[in-house]
């Protein structure tokens, strides 16, 4: 099953159904609306701003009403900690998750929570599944699976993880061109090429077309 973040369902209520339809179309298995006002600002940056309790609930009555097939997941999520990081802030994030739960949200989303106290103070206040972003250089310390269950947390996300290795891995590879002229010094932590083909089955094109996978991968690859 395949979430997408539909950020603020892109505009009005009606454009929140229209959303959710799309999704569902593109075969999707569910996604998450969020309540900053528009435009919207990366859930882990300073100076967000959330829309009132009448508008966050009107989204999500919008968004499950729209759905057609009963399966597919609305999730709400709130970025209200993140403007009061008191305990006045906490319990306004409390209080939202409840009332995004009784507008019909099937789990919650409590974005930039600081600490395991903070998430399991969401977790009492709903009973549907509550989501832990576990993003790098964010508000949240980066919780180990087993200390968000440990709080009652049901689902974790990890959604710049990959990009972040990946553009890493990409900038010292050529950071190292630009210094010695050759990549030979990153290639023990390449992926290698025997691996690759593994990964897309590359032999089962043998089925369809001798031409296409007709040889010998080298060993060091």
């Amino acid at each position: 099953p395949c979430i997408v973040d539909a950020d603020t369902g892109f505009g009005e209520p009606m454009n929140v159904a229209r959303t959710v339809q799309e999704l569902e179309n593109a075969g999707l298995a569910g996604c998450h609306i969020e309540d900053q006002v528009n435009p919207k600002r990366c859930g882990h940056l300073d100076g967000k701003a959330v829309v009132g309790l009448d508008t966050a609930t009107q989204r999500i009555r919008a968004a499950a009403d729209a759905r057609r097939d009963e399966n597919f997941l609305i999730m709400a999520r709130t970025d209200i900690r993140a403007t009061d990081t008191g305990p006045a802030g906490l319990q306004a994030a409390a209080e939202r998750a409840r009332a995004l739960v009784e507008a019909g949200a099937d789990a919650i989303f409590p974005e930039a929570m600081g600490t395991l106290e903070e998430f399991q103070a969401i977790r009492d206040a709903v009973d549907v599944p509550v989501l832990a972003n576990m993003t790098e250089f964010g508000k949240s310390r980066l919780f180990t699976a087993a200390e968000l269950e440990s709080v009652g947390i049901n689902i974790v996300i990890y959604p710049v993880t990959l990009l972040r290795i990946a553009m890493g891995a990409a900038e010292r590879t050529l950071e190292a061109i630009a210094a010695h002229g050759t990549q030979e010094g990153q290639v023990e932590e390449m992926l290698t090429r025997s691996r690759l083909y593994e990964l897309v089955d590359y032999e089962a094109y043998n089925r369809f077309d001798t031409s296409v996978f007709n040889f010998q991968v080298p060993g060091r690859y």
